[in-house]
């Protein structure tokens, strides 16, 4: 049963983390030839005073939150909002 820890700064929507969660764990089940059923995904959101970057916080350097945007040949990428 492969075990996915996602950490990253709050402030998506529940759509997004769906669409990640579903994205993360199909790449898993075909990298690991293992069924999508069996890959867990743990996600865990910080605010960004939480999240640390060159020694400043994430809210001091003004890092608010990312989109997850589906482009149009599948997957995701990441993309500032």
């Amino acid at each position: 049963m492969p075990i996915v820890s996602i950490s990253m700064l709050e402030g998506r929507s529940d759509e997004q983390k769906e669409l990640m969660i579903n994205e993360v764990s199909e790449a898993i089940a075909r990298s690991l030839d293992a069924p999508k059923e069996s890959v867990r995904v743990l996600i865990y959101e910080m605010p960004p005073q939480h999240f640390g970057i060159g020694g400043q916080s994430a809210k001091k350097l003004g890092k608010q939150s990312r989109s997850f945007e589906k482009p149009p040949t599948g997957g995701f990428f990441i993309s500032e909002s």
